[in-house]
C-alpha cells in the first residue's frame, strides 16, 4: 500500500486498481489518500471481502467500482474500458458548465457548486448526477442507470447505486427545489422546481 501510494505521488494515471487486502497500508486508506490528492481519477476497489459493509465503505472512501474475487479478468477489463470510455465520452458530450437550481455543474472538472462553496464529485458521481441531469424530470429505470454506467445491472451494483443516490442527494441538499425522487420498484426522476 505505501509502495502504490508513493508510485501515486511520482506519476500520472487514468485509472487506479486497488485491493483491500494490502501490507503496509491497507487499499481502503490507499483509497482515501487518492481521492483526497485526484478528485478526479476512476478508483476500483479489488477485494475478497464481500460484506456489505466493505462495499459501502469503499464507496464512502471515494472509490467508484467495486469488484469481488473470484472476478474474470475480462469483466475486469470491461469494467477498465468503461471507466476510460465514460471519462472521454463526458469531456466530450456534457457542456461545459450545467445550471441546476441554485448549482453550478461542471462535469468535466466532477465540480458542483453552491455559491462559493464548491464540491468536487468522484468520477462516478458526475457521471451519474449528469446521466440523470440529461433526463431531468423523467423517470429513468434503476437497470437503464446500472447499464450505461456500471455497464452491467445486479444486485451488488443495485446496492451501489443506491448509495451514490444518497451521496448525490446530500451534495445537493443545500437547494430544496432540486430532488431525487425514489420511483419505488422504477427507479429514479431528477426534478428541479
Amino acid at each position: 500500500g505505501q509502495s502504490a501510494w508513493d508510485k501515486f505521488q511520482e506519476s500520472t494515471f487514468d485509472l487506479c486498481i486497488i485491493d483491500v487486502m494490502l501490507p503496509n497500508m491497507d487499499g481502503f486508506t490507499l483509497a482515501e489518500k487518492i481521492r483526497n490528492e485526484d478528485p478526479h481519477i476512476p478508483i476500483l476497489i479489488l477485494t475478497a471481502r464481500s460484506l456489505k459493509e466493505d462495499r459501502i465503505q469503499g464507496f464512502k472512501l471515494g472509490a467508484d467500482d467495486y469488484i469481488i474475487k473470484p472476478y474474470s479478468m475480462e469483466e475486469l477489463i470491461l469494467r477498465i474500458q468503461v471507466f476510460l470510455r465514460r471519462k472521454a465520452i463526458v469531456a466530450s458530450e456534457t457542456p461545459q458548465k450545467i445550471q441546476l437550481g441554485q448549482y453550478s455543474f461542471d462535469p468535466e472538472n466532477l465540480r458542483l457548486t453552491y455559491g462559493q462553496e464548491e464540491v468536487t464529485l468522484t468520477q462516478r458521481e458526475a457521471e451519474l448526477l449528469g446521466f440523470l441531469v440529461k433526463r431531468k424530470s423523467k423517470v429513468v429505470k434503476r437497470s437503464e442507470i446500472l447499464e450505461s454506467i456500471w455497464g452491467q445491472d445486479d444486485y451488488f451494483l443495485g446496492r451501489s447505486l443506491d448509495v451514490f443516490i444518497s451521496r448525490l442527494r446530500k451534495h445537493l441538499s443545500r437547494d430544496p427545489q432540486i430532488r431525487i425522487e425514489n420511483i419505488h420498484g422504477v427507479g429514479f426522476c431528477l426534478r428541479d422546481a
